[in-house]
């Protein structure tokens, strides 16, 4: 069966490539296309990867079913569990202090598993298909300082559709580092391996206080007659994101460590807060080291604004393929990555269900082969050891 379904999908990738082929040369004389050979050709190569990538996402989106909707439903039961289980842990490591390294290591995944694997594409829309307003991304909120309304405008709307476009996508180097040789170099770069290493500590505080950054440029650039309205979406923004702030703090700070006083007093109520801290911690850590590997390691490209506004739906695929990077790990690296290990093809397609990308990722990779498109993919540690070898060299002009 396996055969025949492959002998298919090599069947109708050659009549696409054919019918695409036929379609964009059909009009054009022999004078033409001698005349246009090189842009018709990128024009032509452009538009066959598109319907290629266009096919591999109408079959996702045709499958997509039961077993998909079982996946992000037990992965959410699975993450409560772990958050329940590593505070009740957190508790009793007072009496037992090897159950609250216990509690930091459940707690820590837990919010790992939340943020990576459930809350970031729930916000994406992987799950709208099923209609459940409960992993919905509409009405998610996650466990992140971050507002949900400002994330979806600042990562889905910003970053994924202007990936890497100098001036428009504010993730390249989230404004504090330089990780490209064409950001203009500043005396402040000099701190960066410092600024690095504070970035992912506090990571969850440095995505919310991103969108202010779009708000705040906004506020700087509009007119005179405008600018009273751009300051208060810039207030209403930091009130938003303080207020994420205070609930966030007042649930792993105050709440878990009160209702731990009746066993064991303020002793107990300390080992929860400061287990929840770093719980907090080691889930900024590894998701900015997910996230770095995915965007900034060698081999990734940046793109000018002119290069982007004059790109077809196949020029944005292909920037979405020269400006991510994939890194390896198994089974397990998928689950606690998010599937972003998986870059490219969540670059891709943003809105197909995350547990799909290991299974078209072959198929990407052989679609870039034949287009002659680098795949960036290594291994995790390859691919972060880059990305610290960039930011200490380029911290110097």
């Amino acid at each position: 069966m396996s055969a025949v379904l492959d002998s298919d999908v090599v069947e109708d990738r050659d009549h696409l490539r054919s019918k695409v082929t036929n379609m964009l040369t059909a009009e054009l004389s022999d004078a033409d296309l001698g005349a246009q050979k090189g842009d018709a050709g990128q024009h032509a190569d452009d538009d066959l990867l598109a319907a290629e990538l266009d096919a591999i996402r109408a079959r996702i989106e045709a499958t997509r079913g039961a077993s998909d909707a079982a996946y992000v439903r037990r992965t959410i039961r699975v993450q409560r569990a772990l958050d329940l289980s590593g505070r009740a842990a957190l508790m009793g490591g007072i009496a037992f202090p090897p159950l609250w390294v216990m509690g930091v290591a459940a707690l820590g995944s837990a919010k790992i598993l939340e943020n990576m694997e459930i809350g970031h594409n729930v916000m994406h829309g992987q799950w709208d298909w099923m209609r459940d307003r409960s992993v919905h991304s509409t009405t998610w909120e996650w466990d992140n300082v971050c507002p949900s309304s400002q994330w979806k405008h600042s990562h889905n709307y910003m970053h994924h559709q202007w990936t890497n476009v100098m001036g428009r996508d504010h993730d390249i180097g989230y404004e504090v580092l330089r990780v490209t040789p064409e950001q203009r170099w500043s005396p402040a770069f000099l701190f960066q391996p410092f600024v690095f290493v504070g970035l992912a500590l506090g990571f969850e505080y440095g995505v919310g206080l991103h969108d202010l950054s779009y708000r705040a440029r906004e506020l700087k650039r509009a007119p005179a007659e405008e600018k009273r309205a751009a300051r208060n979406r810039l207030l209403a923004g930091v009130r938003e994101v303080a207020g994420k702030v205070v609930r966030q703090a007042r649930k792993d700070y105050v709440l878990f460590p009160l209702l731990a006083l009746p066993f064991g007093g303020v002793p107990a109520a300390a080992a929860v807060a400061g287990g929840a801290l770093l719980a907090n911690v080691i889930r900024n850590v590894w998701s900015f080291a997910v996230i770095f590997c995915g965007h900034f390691p060698d081999g990734v490209q940046v793109f000018t604004k002119a290069e982007a506004d004059s790109e077809s739906r196949g020029g944005w695929y292909r920037r979405q393929i020269l400006g991510s990077a994939n890194f390896t790990g198994g089974r397990v690296m998928d689950i606690a990555s998010g599937n972003l290990n998986h870059q490219i093809e969540h670059h891709l397609f943003p809105d197909l269900p995350s547990n799909r990308y290991a299974q078209i990722a072959p198929e990407v990779q052989e679609i870039c082969e034949r287009h002659g498109l680098p795949y960036n993919t290594a291994s995790f540690a390859r691919q972060f050891f880059s990305v610290v070898r960039k930011v200490v060299r380029l911290s110097l002009p």
